[in-house]
């Protein structure tokens, strides 16, 4: 065991008087503690105020900007110098100059639809397919690069009415000219090439296949075929697969000529271009077009009696419609029927379809209800998509609200929020060139007056709820109304019982039939 060293001691002993001096130093330090003065409490206070703050915090201020906003006041419109004359083949032009951007936008609508295939449904839409696949020395790809290099953009598509062919363009005149000199040859020669020929009628029978494929087409094939057999609006635009392979070169540039032509056009133009320029460009793609009649206008489809039908088709869902024929887009009652759809079901949440469908009862996610007012009278329907098991409660809800709504109408708060709704959004419709071009060609097809626009937002506003209830008992009686269908096959109808026997009846009948009369016993 080694001895202790002198020195340890001596460390011990200044250790524990380091130690002595830090402890005196923090009680001098330490404040004092005082002792704390109660608080007074209100006696009304509720307790769970201070509870609720200490976790939430303070409640956010309110919006003031919203308090602000004069919901009595009509939003802001944008000013609207419409002008509208027609060139010298009488094709009516339809403009409106907008400086705002260097742009320039062109439609041309032609009574072109598919209501104008005749025999050989899926033409119209064929038609349309090929006008830019080749013009002249062009081919499809040259006339794609060639707009893509003046950064252009070519727009076409093909409906029950109408063709459309379309032109966003720059103003710059280095860009603006040759645009439309390149639209314009498509207007003029389209050459229909047999490789592209080819090409589109593959792709349209495919589209056929994929069609089998989904309910909702089919779906909507059995409504047009049904509201419209032996009209024209019964013709399936995209055709049948004997039709698109019987349609040649010869039949697509007969219908080009016949339904591409000045005569069968409207012209409408938006952008920064002033009234003598346009002028001179109306002039200049008239001129490219064949010379032509207008086609006659699509007649009245006769009326259709109720009726039910099912398809058949493998799927845990089934497609439910209600439809009937239902206005023309010039019918006086258009402003009623369509402010009144949007509260029936063509405003998504908060339509009355919605309410009882999806929010009570949870039978289908987005049931709608939808007025297609076309050159003759188009086709009203609800369409919803339900599980099968619940078609038929939700066809039976659907139906109830339908009567319901046209036997009282909408509320006044109902259509005081619609004509709000509506004043609300309606300055989006006109907000750029391209949502103006496309009014002033639907202005035009339909033959509908300068100033539609405004009128159509005064008719909304002098609605009231006895305008909407009898215009659609007007249109939209129950005795034609279609129900269709698509999904799993439907069980069989149970027969219906036989009435009960009277026993006693029988009895007394047994009787007589098989005892004789007393007279031929005897």
């Amino acid at each position: 065991m080694s001895p202790r060293s002198p020195f340890s001691a001596l460390r011990w002993l200044i250790a524990l008087l380091v130690l002595g001096g830090m402890l005196f130093l923090l009680v001098e330090r330490a404040p004092e503690q005082s002792t704390p003065e109660p608080v007074s409490v209100p006696s009304e206070a509720p307790a769970a105020t201070g509870t609720a703050s200490e976790v939430f915090g303070e409640p956010l201020p309110a919006l003031q900007s919203l308090e602000e906003l004069d919901l009595d006041t009509p939003p802001a419109r944008r000013g609207l110098d419409l002008q509208h004359w027609q060139t010298s083949q009488g094709t009516p032009v339809y403009y409106m100059q907008a400086d705002e951007l260097p742009m320039l936008d062109v439609q041309i609508l032609f009574a072109a639809g598919a209501s104008r295939d005749g025999e050989l449904p899926g033409l119209a839409g064929f038609t349309n397919a090929m006008l830019n696949e080749g013009t002249g020395n062009l081919d499809a790809g040259d006339i794609a690069a060639g707009f893509e290099r003046l950064g252009a953009q070519f727009s076409n598509s093909s409906h029950r009415d109408m063709g459309l062919l379309g032109l966003r363009t720059l103003t710059a005149s280095d860009k603006l000219e040759p645009a439309l000199s390149l639209f314009a040859q498509i207007l003029a020669k389209p050459s229909f090439p047999e490789a592209s020929l080819q090409r589109i009628r593959e792709q349209m029978q495919a589209g056929l296949r994929y069609a089998r494929q989904r309910p909702g087409s089919q779906a909507s094939e059995a409504l047009w075929s049904s509201l419209y057999a032996g009209h024209p609006y019964g013709i399936p635009p995209d055709g049948t697969e004997e039709s698109i392979n019987a349609i040649t070169r010869a039949d697509l540039q007969t219908f080009q000529q016949t339904y591409y032509s000045a005569g069968n056009a409207v012209i409408a133009l938006v952008g920064a271009v002033g009234r003598q320029r346009a002028e001179q460009l109306a002039q200049h793609l008239a001129d490219a077009m064949p010379q032509g009649e207008a086609a006659p206008r699509t007649p009245a489809p006769q009326p259709v009696s109720a009726s039910t039908q099912h398809i058949d088709f493998a799927s845990n869902q089934t497609h439910v419609l209600i439809a009937q024929q239902g206005i023309s887009r010039d019918d006086p009652d258009y402003a009623a029927l369509y402010l009144g759809n949007q509260i029936l079901g063509g405003g998504g949440f908060g339509s009355r379809l919605v309410n009882e469908i999806r929010e009570q009862r949870g039978l289908a996610y987005s049931p709608r209800s939808t007025f297609s007012a076309m050159q003759a009278p188009g086709p009203f329907y609800i369409s919803i998509q339900t599980r099968a098991d619940q078609a038929e409660q939700a066809l039976d809800v659907a139906n109830q609200v339908l009567d319901e709504f046209i036997l009282t109408g909408p509320t006044e708060t109902e259509l005081s929020r619609a004509k709000q709704q509506m004043l609300g959004e309606f300055p989006l419709s006109t907000a750029s060139n391209g949502a103006i071009v496309s009014q002033l060609g639907a202005i035009g097809f339909y033959g509908l007056p300068l100033n539609y626009m405004q009128l159509f937002l005064d008719r909304v506003q002098a609605l009231t709820a006895e305008d909407i209830r009898d215009a659609f008992a007007r249109h939209l009686p129950a005795s034609e109304r279609l129900i269709i269908t698509v999904g799993p096959p439907q069980p069989e109808p149970e027969p219906e019982p036989e009435p009960e026997q009277d026993d006693t009846e029988s009895e007394t009948d047994g009787d007589s039939a098989t005892q004789p009369p007393e007279d031929e016993n005897t």
